[in-house]
């Protein structure tokens, strides 16, 4: 071969051909991400007009605020993206408001953006965004930004949401892990490990009867009745997501300096979620909610607290599951049905990956 005739061959990373439009296509094509006419009609056609959100702005305005503003941002990546209870839009509307919620901060504002897979169709999108659309609105909190990306086949599974929530601190909101104190009481606001259980059973197609639930619920306006009737009673709340109940307590063991103390007869558990974890090996404990809180309370206050909050459908399974005691050898220990106590070890990670 002649030199002259030598020709070189560029592989480009991802595909040899340039994004572009796909007449009546029903999905998700690269060019909806690139920033023109495609990816303006998607914002104007699609997400805006669902989430009641203006997009012609680089910055939402947010009228100003006296007092503390608090701030959470998360990302949410489950598999898979529809779930018996909830789906991915519900989820990441949910997890953000609970966060700012059981923080001791009313939520007003989340951002929203989204990183899309090449090929999804916009049946599956529009049923997201519908989610997202309702729940905040249930929620009580606007969309008032966020991003689209649009990445090739294989770059991300389906769809991933990452979020930003801002509200403010309600006044003298002064609930810290760190206030924790011995003699202390702990409540649960219902029955624990049901999100994860049901994210697995889709995830797996185990076809469970009856099958497990998730909990993905609006803390919102339990918590914020809580913290208002209980005052500095009340002493820190906390959603029980990745890790469980148990990841929580091994927080708060930490922060405060004194050892958790659990009794395991006190543990509500549905039965679906207790026969999935039996049959798997796993501990309810360590298994993520999402609609699903824990509240250290003085005692003095504790049946004021169980009464707040079984006034709410979302908490009206309360109980307490044990207390604060003076610190000890272990963080969080548990006293079994023969009186035993034995220690709650705080595992490396979690027993289920991408249930959030």
């Amino acid at each position: 071969m002649a030199d002259d005739d030598r020709r070189t061959e560029f592989v480009l990373p991802y595909s040899s051909a340039c994004p572009a439009a796909v007449d009546q296509s029903n999905c998700i094509q690269l060019a909806h991400g690139e920033g023109g006419r495609l990816m303006r009609q998607l914002l104007k056609e699609r997400i805006a007009p669902t989430l009641q959100a203006a997009i012609n702005e680089d910055a939402a305005r947010i009228s100003a605020m006296k007092g503390d503003w608090a701030v959470t941002t998360d990302s949410f990546v489950v598999s898979p993206l529809f779930f018996p209870g909830g789906n991915i839009g519900s989820l990441a509307v949910y997890g953000t408001v609970n966060d700012l919620s059981v923080a001791g901060a009313d939520p007003i504002a989340i951002t929203l953006s989204l990183i899309i897979e090449e090929g999804l169709s916009f049946q599956l999108l529009d049923e997201v965004l519908s989610s997202v659309a309702r729940t905040a609105n249930e929620c009580g909190v606007r969309v008032v930004a966020g991003d689209t990306k649009v990445v090739p086949r294989g770059a991300v599974d389906k769809l991933f949401i990452t979020t930003t929530g801002v509200g403010q601190y309600r006044p003298a909101s002064h609930l810290q892990c760190q206030q924790i104190q011995s003699g202390d009481l702990l409540l649960i606001s219902g029955p624990i490990g049901q999100h994860g259980m049901a994210v697995l059973a889709a995830r797996e197609k185990l076809h469970m009867t009856p099958e497990p639930i998730s909990d993905c619920g609006n803390l919102r306006i339990v918590c914020a009745t809580l913290h208002n009737q209980l005052g500095e009673d009340l002493r820190a709340m906390r959603d029980a997501t990745r890790g469980g109940v148990s990841a929580v307590l091994q927080e708060w063991s930490e922060a405060s300096g004194t050892t958790m103390q659990l009794y395991e007869n006190q543990l509500p558990v549905t039965a679906e979620t207790r026969g999935m974890c039996e049959l798997l090996g796993l501990d309810p404990l360590y298994v993520a909610n999402e609609g699903t809180f824990v509240a250290a309370v003085a005692p003095s206050v504790f049946e004021k607290a169980l009464e707040v909050m079984r006034e709410f459908s979302i908490s009206s399974r309360a109980c307490a599951i044990g207390k604060v005691i003076d610190k000890i050898s272990s963080p969080v220990v548990i006293e079994r049905m023969l009186g035993t106590l034995h220690p709650i070890d705080d595992p490396a990670g979690a027993p289920l990956p991408r249930i959030c």
